[in-house]
């Protein structure tokens, strides 16, 4: 087959574009793109019709695949599309499920537990199983819009996270060079509905109900780790995974202040949360039943408490709201008894923007502890104290 293309002209080439191998390489040509760091990505490319549509395949990087090995493939590509079948689909082709294990081997040393990669399993497998055997080559665009579009009105939060989790993958299956496009790219948006989806929240309490519900917990069967935690979560208005990774190392009794270190909080900054009086009750009550395993409300095993445990009592306990709801709660209990909005965001581990961050440098500890206190008061009472701003 004669070409256009010469292994030095290959070498020598600098500048930016697509270079044809000439009109009888059955489509073959050699993108030439500037990659981070300003170097050069050389890469074949091949556009071929294939079962009545033109298609672009990919068919490796030079100089791992040589030009006369890019030949050749192109050349047996188009025998296939010529006899009727399809050269995406070989043997050598990996599933999407193959690619999705290589990302999640890829991106286990980053995520500080394997909750991420449950997270990852779990919500591919039950909306996007479609695509899970297929292979890569054969994923399109209109797929994984079959995928989104159920769950794109009803759970908008969750298609996002699920159109996220497809892209790396086939963003993976790219730099592997099996395709040249990403059918799950953030371009798909414009073909669901554009309107900006409701945003999804944590079912909460009312807060004048929260007070009840924990003497329901206290008097439920539940082991007493999960009772203890699910309370110290509700006193201290924190995240259930900061409140079941709690360890001992991070509470100081003597300041009656509980530490969690940056490397365990959403926003990745060290968070120091007061703690009222009853919060020290219940840590003295968990104190009593510890293990050597340093966890504050560990499970039976010594091992931390999985992120469903709290949930499921308060599905048993007929409670409507989540432990993530006990936030919403207090900070709606914040609002309407007057309490400082800057004070109640900060006490739930927000980050503060602008003109507030400058000025809340300080943690605003006396004030915070003050309004912890209030909280908890509130919970045992139902009594009212002075806002405090």
């Amino acid at each position: 087959m004669a070409g256009l293309l010469t292994d030095t002209a290959i070498r020598n080439e600098k500048a930016p574009g697509l270079l044809s191998d000439g009109p009888r390489a059955f489509g073959l040509s050699l993108r030439v793109k500037v990659v981070k760091g300003g170097d050069l990505s050389k890469t074949w490319v091949q556009r071929l019709r294939v079962k009545g549509k033109y298609t672009q395949l990919g068919l490796g990087s030079y100089p791992v695949i040589t030009l006369a090995q890019a030949r050749q493939r192109a050349e047996d590509n188009a025998r296939i599309a010529a006899e009727g079948g399809d050269p995406r689909i070989r043997d050598d082709v990996p599933t999407f499920r193959d690619m999705l294990e290589e990302v999640i081997d890829s991106r286990k040393t980053r995520w500080r537990n394997d909750r991420s990669e449950k997270q990852w399993r779990s919500s591919l497998e039950t909306h996007a199983s479609a695509l899970l055997d297929r292979p890569v080559t054969d994923i399109a665009a209109a797929d994984v819009l079959d995928v989104l579009k159920p769950i794109w009105s009803t759970k908008p939060e969750t298609a996002r996270r699920v159109r996220s989790r497809i892209a790396i993958v086939m963003g993976w299956v790219i730099t592997h060079n099996h395709r040249l496009d990403n059918p799950a790219g953030e371009i798909i948006f414009q073909a669901l509905d554009r309107r900006k989806p409701p945003p999804e929240h944590f079912r909460s309490l009312d807060y004048r109900a929260v007070g009840a519900a924990l003497e329901a917990v206290r008097a439920s069967k539940a082991t007493p780790s999960v009772k203890l935690a699910l309370e110290f979560q509700t006193l201290t208005a924190c995240r259930s995974g900061e409140v079941r990774g709690c360890r001992w190392a991070e509470i100081d009794p003597n300041e009656e202040i509980w530490t969690i270190p940056a490397e365990r909080t959403k926003t990745e900054q060290e968070h120091v949360v007061p703690l009222s009086d009853q919060a020290m009750e219940l840590l003295g009550q968990a104190l009593a039943r510890s293990d050597d395993s340093g966890l504050v409300f560990p499970s039976p095993e010594g091992t931390m408490l999985s992120d469903s445990t709290l949930s499921k009592l308060m599905r048993d306990l007929k409670l409507d709201g989540t432990p993530h709801g006990m936030r919403a709660s207090f900070r709606s209990w914040c609002s309407d008894k007057g309490h400082s909005p800057d004070l109640a965001e900060k006490a739930l581990g927000h980050a503060l923007q602008g003109v507030q961050r400058a000025y809340n440098r300080a943690d605003m500890l006396d004030r915070r502890k003050l309004l912890m206190q209030a909280w908890a008061d509130y919970l045992d009472t139902g009594q009212t104290s002075q806002p405090i701003t």
